[in-house]
């Protein structure tokens, strides 16, 4: 089978209105230039269209007309490569899926390892900010949750007191393996961050905060954004 017929039985498969990049077509990297004019072939018939650089997607028909592809479906193109997670989103969007926040975002935010992703569509804007350890599909829940500690105080329309009994939910909701990873992770966060985390874990009687102690400064005092009687341990970490 001729390269030109791999990719169109590829995309063949694929559902209407799903993205894909070149890192989808199951092909090497040496023929990306002659896959390049494989979809430019299949553009013009109309079978694919271009969202951005190197991104396209399959169009999907309804009776009202042709539909774009989700947002969801944007951001995957963004977030994985070769059917991998390289990135996930933080920020006020993820704030608001937590219920931290009702506000939404106007640009969101994509946090990735060592790479910097822009996203300039008509719908979406998205910019770059740091993740603290390379992104998997396993952990970037993780990461997520160590973000909305790490922005707490910049969170808009937090409620101090329901926003800590959401972080106590989830951290119910990880599992025993999942407690473990998101404690090597915080120690890659700011000190701030590894208070904060201890604080919740010694609320809810969790073990590990020893490790976490051993991390921070005894002398350091951190600001954290909390109502009196929002977390009955803050004090044992310094919070003011």
């Amino acid at each position: 089978m001729s390269l030109a017929a791999q990719i169109e039985t590829t995309i063949n498969n694929l559902e209407a209105g799903e993205t894909f990049s070149y890192g989808d077509l199951g092909i090497a990297v040496s023929s990306y230039a002659t896959a390049a004019k494989a979809l430019e072939r299949l553009k013009n018939k109309g079978k694919i269209k271009r969202l951005s650089k190197g991104i396209f997607y399959k169009p999907e028909q309804s009776v009202f007309g042709e539909l774009q592809p989700s947002d969801q479906e944007v951001m995957k193109s963004y977030l994985f490569q070769n059917g991998k997670r390289k990135a996930y989103i933080t920020g006020a969007y993820l704030y608001n899926q937590m219920r931290l926040t009702r506000q939404v975002a106007n640009t969101w935010k994509i946090a990735t390892f060592n790479a910097r992703i822009f996203v300039n569509q008509q719908r979406i804007k998205a910019k770059p900010v740091k993740a603290y350890a390379s992104v998997t599909e396993e952990n970037y829940r993780l990461l997520g949750f160590l973000d909305a500690l790490k922005d707490w105080n910049t969170i808009p329309d937090l409620d101090t007191t329901s926003g800590i009994q959401i972080l106590i939910f989830w951290l119910k909701e990880f599992t025993p393996e999942q407690i473990e990873e998101i404690k090597r992770y915080a120690l890659q966060y700011p000190p701030r961050v590894r208070a904060f985390l201890a604080a919740l874990f010694e609320e809810l009687k969790m073990t590990g905060t020893v490790e976490l102690r051993q991390s921070l400064n005894p002398l350091s005092s951190y600001g954290i954004r909390l109502k009196p009687g929002d977390l009955s341990t803050a004090k044992n970490w310094n919070m003011i």
